[in-house]
């Protein structure tokens, strides 16, 4: 089976982003098919060193075929991080990029059931080798559960109405095929969306609580913080505002350090200071890029740098 090919959204803002040094050592937290990664080893000096993570064993593959002694490439979520590089011997590491989402080998390899344009058995697991099936889950979750994903997770106004689609086609028989989900929901839904099937925002929703998306999201930026050198960056791309709106909260935050409320007798070497700065502003893909590849329209690209402990005394006056 091909192993499919994957254009990686804004590759050079990206690694540009990262600030590659020759010998520092870098993460690719989401290795796709190695767009990014092949770019940044194409940076990297003799020293230097880059770890690829992916819980997609296809993309596992993939790595396995990068012949480079600079280059590893790891099974495993990237909710794992911190785990994940002690493993391979890194306790910091220079920049870390995470390029969120499905991957255009997923949605286009039929059997993996991410998609509602083709029949195929109803998976859409990033990780195939573990856990449950989207099929095994609408058979088992509650009416309420089923609603609360896709109106939460794929911002879907027509979700009470699905999700009993959902309920009383299984009490004729299993849902088991992107097909049959497709159906019951476009039946389900009296109003479409110009240019979009009714489908789509379902199947989103559905893939994220599947695959854990937005717990893995949050698990792994604290552990990015923890684990980047002074001065190393964060590059997060985002295709969701779900997925935006919580990469955005947390930069911000750590960026601004602790807020207290106003007049408390707190001294400032008791206040903890920031440990990010914003590098730029949020960035998008250009027409071009997007005309070349209509998954970037999306895509929302933001930047932080660790800020080392010495920095952070000075910049507030402790040292």
């Amino acid at each position: 089976m091909s192993l499919g090919s994957h254009a990686a959204v804004l590759l050079e803002q990206a690694v540009e982003g990262l600030k590659v040094r020759a010998d520092g050592a870098y993460v690719d937290c989401t290795f796709g098919r190695g767009g990014h990664s092949r770019l940044i080893l194409s940076r990297l000096g003799s020293r230097g060193r880059l770890i690829a993570l992916d819980r997609d064993p296809d993309a596992v593959r993939a790595g396995a075929e990068i012949g480079d002694e600079r280059f590893s490439m790891l099974h495993g979520a990237f909710g794992r991080l911190a785990e994940l590089l002690a493993q391979a011997g890194l306790e910091r590491v220079d920049g870390i990029l995470l390029d969120l989402g499905v991957s255009s080998p997923q949605l286009d390899d039929a059997a993996r059931g991410f998609s509602f344009r083709v029949d195929a058995p109803l998976d859409m697991r990033m990780d195939t080798s573990r856990g449950i099936t989207a099929a095994q889950w609408l058979a088992r979750a509650s009416e309420s559960e089923i609603r609360e994903v896709i109106r939460n997770y794929g911002e879907e106004r027509f979700a009470k109405q699905i999700a009993a689609a959902i309920v009383a086609a299984r009490a004729r028989g299993p849902v088991g095929t992107t097909r049959q989900l497709a159906a019951l929901v476009a039946e389900a839904v009296p109003t479409r969306e110009p240019r979009q099937d009714p489908a789509t925002r379902a199947f989103q929703a559905i893939r994220i609580h599947i695959n854990q998306e937005l717990e893995e999201l949050s698990l792994v930026l604290p552990q990015c913080v923890e684990v980047l050198a002074p001065g190393g960056r964060l590059v997060v791309i985002s295709f969701h505002s779900l997925e935006d709106r919580i990469v955005k909260r947390f930069l911000r935050q750590h960026a601004t350090g602790e807020r207290l409320p106003q007049r408390l007798p707190v001294k400032a070497r008791d206040i903890a200071p920031p440990r990010l700065k914003l590098i730029g502003r949020a960035q998008r893909a250009g027409a071009a890029e997007v005309a070349a590849n209509p998954r970037a329209r999306s895509a929302v690209m933001r930047v932080a740098e660790r800020i080392g402990d010495s920095r952070n005394a000075r910049a507030w006056g402790l040292s």
